[in-house]
């Protein structure tokens, strides 16, 4: 469906992404639309989209598994392991997201359709306020600042960062912490996959019944 509108010259906000590999899925879908659009002659310069990835529910989702372990698991190395992945997997997750990025649109096969004015589809950080009271306010503002991107802030979250925040090039920083970071999760048992797919269900699902009440109504 994004190839498609895309190479009819639709703008698409391609949203609910939780995952990197569906995000890849996507970038290229976006491509391979703009290549179908100027095989036509469209004029690819005008076409813009954002990629919606969603960050502070990953977090919830993961930190839920994990206080469920600590419940259970006396081992103090494997208690260690889960205390230091509280808070810490959406921004790594978001960030190794925004390397792909910048790997898909270095390549020679995007340079082609730059050169004829094409945007890059940018990543839009979606679910940004913080839901966890023991966490900054603005966590998900302050490690997602970088060059081509979006963040759709909640009003309370903006007031927040203009009180306190700290901006600076943030996404960039810290790669090698954000791949430990997962590898640290697989090794505590705990499947990001499972969890994307899970929220990606269960987020269509709210979608689907906002859209049928609003239908009824």
């Amino acid at each position: 469906a994004i190839q498609q509108l895309i190479s009819e010259g639709i703008n698409v906000n391609v949203t609910l992404l939780f995952s990197q590999d569906v995000y890849e899925q996507v970038t290229n879908a976006y491509i391979t639309g703009l290549e179908l659009l100027a095989a036509k002659d469209g004029d690819i310069s005008r076409i813009a989209s954002v990629a919606s990835f969603f960050v502070s529910r990953i977090d919830t989702a993961v930190d839920n598994q994990i206080t469920a372990q600590l419940k259970t698991t006396t081992d103090t190395p494997q208690r260690d392991l889960l205390k230091s992945l509280l808070g810490r997997v959406a921004i790594a997750n978001a960030k190794l997201t925004y390397k792909r990025y910048q790997n898909i649109y270095s390549s020679t096969r995007w340079q082609k359709l730059a050169s004829q004015g094409a945007q890059t589809q940018r990543l839009l950080w979606a679910s940004t306020g913080t839901k966890n009271p023991h966490y900054s306010d603005v966590l998900y503002v302050e490690e997602l600042i970088g060059s081509d991107t979006v963040n759709t802030i909640p009003p309370a979250t903006l007031s927040a960062f203009r009180d306190h925040g700290h901006p600076k090039s943030s996404l960039t920083e810290g790669l090698d912490d954000a791949q430990s970071t997962l590898s640290k999760l697989q090794q505590a048992g705990i499947s990001l996959q499972r969890i994307t797919d899970q929220l990606l269900t269960e987020g269509v699902q709210l979608f689907i019944g906002a859209f049928d009440q609003l239908l009824s109504a």
